[in-house]
């Protein structure tokens, strides 16, 4: 093999962060992943077994993309549910297709294994530190903390400023700098700086707002163009919104906040059920019985946790008489489609919330 040129899927923003740390630790060029588009999906859809799910195919198209482009190491960091048996699977579908890499798998068993995840950096480069590893990890960690601490803050505010695209402006902005931080001082001055930019953006937010909670499949949430940049659709009805899913949680604490899903909706499920199926359940009688407006349940195609998840998720919303609206995606999904559902929805909670107005003030 020649010099080795590495890539990974894209998701969101998150692409910052990960080539940054593997530009540091790893003697190789790092080849950041395009944004995904109708080509990507199309390339994937076309390679793919007709009933795997949407992020299969969606990375798959990512993949081919990458190694079209000289990419020849590939990173996976699939896990926890079927999806983490799909490594195989792909690497068997683009070596068919007739490219020559190396495919590492940074979960194995749907856990992380950290010798493992080292010994395969090392193989990539041989003088590598495990210093230098935790060093740029820690980083990396951190910058990954405070991207989703001001995506939070953004989600909150985004539907309500006064100039449209202040936060976007500012966020790509700190994202740019991230990119380039040399230390984790650093790293902490530019994330205050930019924050309070973000807090002293105008916003016309009035005190009773629409609030919708987002749960579900983690990949559909967390990659835009995976959800029709739904988050995007909503903010332009002035809707607050809230979304637990990121990498911060799924790295560093789904484990511990699993066990705690469980025993607050435990009138609904005694087991996990794979992924984020649990976490969901109790993230809606959250949403339900905290005056959320209304939750938005989104996932892929074929997601057999999430399909297991939504009588529950129903019955929940049902008996505290909260609305909810399940989309369902894939390659063929209409945004169209999706545009004219979240009118209706939102159209139906801003009449609950009027007539909520109106029985209060009688």
């Amino acid at each position: 093999m020649s010099k080795k040129i590495v890539s990974f899927p894209m998701l969101g923003n998150y692409s910052v962060p990960i080539k940054y740390f593997l530009s540091h630790i790893l003697d190789c060029k790092i080849l950041e992943p395009l944004k995904i588009t109708s080509k990507t999906i199309e390339l994937g859809n076309c390679n793919s077994p007709e009933f795997v799910c949407t992020p299969f195919k969606f990375t798959l198209g990512t993949y081919i993309e990458d190694l079209k482009r000289g990419a020849n190491v590939l990173f996976q960091a699939g896990g926890g549910c079927r999806y983490g048996y799909y490594f195989e699977l792909q690497d068997k579908i683009l070596k068919d297709l007739g490219y020559d890499f190396k495919y590492i798998n940074l979960v194995t068993k749907g856990d992380q294994d950290l010798k493992k995840i080292y010994q395969d950096l090392k193989e990539l480069n041989p003088h590598l530190k495990v210093d230098k590893v935790l060093y740029y990890g820690i980083i990396t960690k951190t910058m990954i903390k405070y991207m989703d601490k001001c995506d939070d803050y953004i989600r909150q505010n985004i539907g309500f400023e006064v100039v449209k695209g202040s936060f976007e402006k500012i966020n790509k902005k700190m994202l740019e700098e991230f990119s380039k931080v040399k230390n984790i001082f650093k790293l902490r001055k530019i994330y205050k700086k930019y924050y309070k930019e973000m807090k002293k953006v105008k916003t016309n937010k009035p005190k009773e707002t629409l609030r919708v909670g987002i749960i579900g499949e983690l990949y559909t949430i967390m990659e835009p163009f995976a959800n029709y940049y739904l988050e995007r659709e909503l903010a332009s009805y002035n809707i607050e919104i809230k979304r637990y899913t990121n990498v911060h949680y799924l790295l560093f604490e789904k484990k511990r906040t699993v066990k705690k899903y469980l025993k607050y909706a435990k009138e609904y499920i005694k087991y996990r059920m794979g992924a984020d199926a649990a976490d969901n359940i109790g993230r809606c009688k959250y949403l339900c019985t905290h005056n959320y407006d209304g939750i938005i349940h989104i996932k892929s195609a074929f997601c057999t946790p999430e399909i297991g998840a939504m009588p529950i998720i129903n019955k929940i919303c049902k008996e505290y008489d909260v609305p909810v609206i399940f989309f369902s995606f894939d390659a063929n999904t209409s945004e169209t489609g999706i545009k004219t559902r979240i009118e209706a929805f939102y159209d139906m909670i801003e009449m609950r919330k009027k007539n909520e107005r109106m029985l209060s003030r009688n």
